[in-house]
């Protein structure tokens, strides 16, 4: 056939019904695609958790020791039976607490499980409050850093991991900055740093157990329905103690002077922290909630110093400085570190190219903050007679 006898097809000729047609969009992965949120941003439940965990935290100070209320037994004991309350609501209600129902709860192992737990639970929230007749806010939470190795030993203890000399190696930094803390603390009181460990090892128990029976698939349970067992039994606990040590010696005038609305609220905004944890674990990664948690605390050394003027020396900065450096490292590990330092380092200088002059701003404003902390802690141990010149010379004489 020549070429002038060929039949030239156009391009927009019909195209044969009967032959199959490939898709222009592979099913299989519109059907892997997760579909578009359109709720809460993640970070308003961040936004949340810390707020609420930091005012508790606060909220027990303020009524322990600015208020007077000195019956921390009594405080713990009504936390607990205000969560019993609500989450007796919740579950009857609402769906929140439908988690419940594939927990395979017998009389027998709330006996051999749950009432062990709530002792240490109980044990736990006695101590911490204690402490707060004692300790400020910003020494109490660096003494809680030493938290992850107490768990640790306490795992190795009862069997629940195995002894590992580098990871014990990794922990014992925490304890280091600790102990630097420690020996920088201006109002270092014993009875107050014993209750406080008492308290970190009762915790250390109480996870580890935790850890324990959540090792079997038919016992898996969030926060919230972990508090719907334990709040029960941990209230009758508590409530015994205070029955036999507190309540003989609070009247009626000290409740007043708290104020019943400023109870109640103390106690909501107790029981919404659980709820928060629910969500923020559902929404967010374990590196969220450890980073989460490092700035909840460095947060509430500075709302220390803020509202009851308490007083923190470089030493302890320093040394609170590595216990938390420590306990970042022991919970995410060096490569995910790596990783993160890199995309940080990667950020920061995209942000000094797009904005170059706020990042030297961020940079100045750092310099004066860490020389303010020089000057304010380290300067009084090895140059006292040049604290009120250095201090005059930047305008700070009469802060």
């Amino acid at each position: 056939m020549g070429v002038e006898e060929k039949d030239r097809t156009s391009g927009e000729s019909p195209r044969d019904q009967s032959s199959p047609v490939l898709p222009t969009v592979n099913p299989e992965v519109e059907r892997t695609q997760p579909p578009k949120s359109s709720g809460i941003h993640p970070a308003l439940y961040v936004i949340v958790w810390i707020s609420l965990s930091s005012s508790v935290i606060l909220f027990n100070k303020w009524i322990l020791s600015t208020l007077h209320f000195e019956f921390p037994v009594i405080l713990t004991t009504y936390h607990l039976a205000f969560a019993t309350l609500m989450t007796q609501i919740l579950a009857r209600y609402t769906s929140l607490l439908d988690g419940r129902k594939t927990v395979k709860m017998t009389g027998r192992v709330y006996l051999r499980a749950i009432v062990p737990i709530g002792f240490f639970f109980s044990l736990s929230l006695i101590c911490g409050n204690l402490t707060y007749l004692y300790l400020s806010v910003a020494f109490i939470q660096m003494l809680k850093a030493t938290t992850p190795v107490a768990v640790l030993i306490a795992s190795w203890s009862l069997g629940v991991s195995q002894p590992n000399l580098k990871v014990f190696l990794n922990v014992s930094v925490i304890v280091v900055g600790v102990v630097i803390a420690s020996f920088g603390e201006i109002k270092f009181v014993w009875i107050g740093v014993i209750y406080q460990i008492a308290g970190i090892v009762f915790e250390a128990l109480r996870l580890t157990m935790v850890q324990r029976l959540l090792s079997s698939a038919e016992y898996k349970m969030d926060p919230l329905v972990s508090l719907y067992y334990f709040a029960p039994v941990c209230a009758a606990m508590n409530f015994t103690v205070a029955l036999f040590w507190e309540i003989p010696k609070c009247g009626m005038d000290d409740v007043y002077r708290v104020g019943l609305f400023t109870l109640f609220l103390n106690g909501l905004c107790a029981f919404l922290l659980n709820v928060s944890v629910v969500f923020l674990i559902g929404k967010t990664s374990s590196l969220v909630l450890t980073l989460c948690g490092v700035l909840k605390d460095v947060m509430l050394v500075v709302a220390s110093m803020v509202i009851w003027g308490t007083q923190v020396s470089g030493l302890q900065f320093f040394g609170y400085s590595i216990a938390l450096g420590g306990m970042v490292y022991y919970k995410l590990g060096y490569e995910a570190l790596k990783g993160y330092a890199g995309e940080a380092g990667r950020q920061w200088a995209d942000f000094g190219n797009r904005q170059p002059v706020l990042r030297r701003i961020a940079i100045i404003v750092f310099a004066i903050m860490l020389i303010f902390v020089l000057l304010g802690g380290f300067a009084p141990s090895y140059a006292p007679e040049y604290l009120d010149q250095a201090k005059s010379k930047i305008g700070m004489s009469r802060l």
